[in-house]
């Protein structure tokens, strides 16, 4: 085993990337403002081991009061992934994540693509939609709330102001954002040449710039 890690892992919703890495030996902390899903996950977690059951603490809280929580540089490992969108302004939560970030410590952030939102309509024929999207981050999502989305230029400002500079990024969902998730199955020689394919993408210009979603990864100077 590598080296054991302090992750919080904010907006935890059903606990499935926090019990992956309580499985891969990390000490993890999921924070989650939803009671619902925050009752979700303890179920999920309930079902675990006691060894990785020892490693996990889920706790109902906002990531924009990481000050009521969590002593400065109290993270290695800082995870906000699908959150941003739903917050009319992503700069108090990004500081209130650095906060508690150790030196060198990441933080990674999943976050809709405003420079490719058109895409998704536009793919679909969806011709009004696609218009609107080129003036505006205001979008309904899957599942019918209306979210938003952010700008790599404009997160890339804000992580070097908050003392978290952008390291790396990298393009989510290039060529597979409307296909359905049971498009192949888990496994099969088709779904690795697809995430093969999705890898290549999202690390390769000019095709992670038109990805769906955005991987960005922030370093704590």
């Amino acid at each position: 085993m590598g080296q054991r890690l302090r992750v919080l892992d904010v907006g935890v919703g059903q606990g499935t990337q926090a019990l992956r890495l309580a499985r891969a030996g990390h000490e993890v902390t999921g924070l989650e403002s939803d009671p619902t899903m925050l009752q979700t996950a303890r179920t999920a977690l309930a079902d675990e081991p006691e060894g990785i059951r020892r490693r996990v603490r889920l706790l109902m809280g906002d990531g924009r009061e990481t000050g009521a929580h969590f002593l400065p540089g109290a993270f290695d490992v800082v995870l906000c992934h699908g959150v941003l969108m739903y917050l009319p302004e992503p700069d108090p939560l990004l500081a209130g994540l650095a906060r508690v970030l150790a030196p060198g410590g990441l933080l990674s952030l999943l976050v809709r693509n405003g420079d490719a939102l058109a895409m998704r309509p536009g793919l679909a024929g969806d011709w009004d939609t696609a218009l609107t999207a080129f003036d505006s981050p205001s979008y309904t999502n899957r599942i019918g709330l209306p979210v938003r989305a952010d700008r790599r230029e404009e997160l890339t400002e804000t992580l070097t102001a908050i003392g978290a500079p952008l390291r790396a990024w990298y393009g989510v969902r290039v060529f597979t954002d409307l296909a359905p998730d049971d498009a192949e199955p888990p496994g099969s020689p088709e779904w690795e040449r697809l995430l093969a394919a999705e890898e290549r993408a999202g690390r390769t210009d000019p095709y992670r710039a038109v990805a769906a979603l955005l991987h960005l990864c922030g370093v704590r100077g």
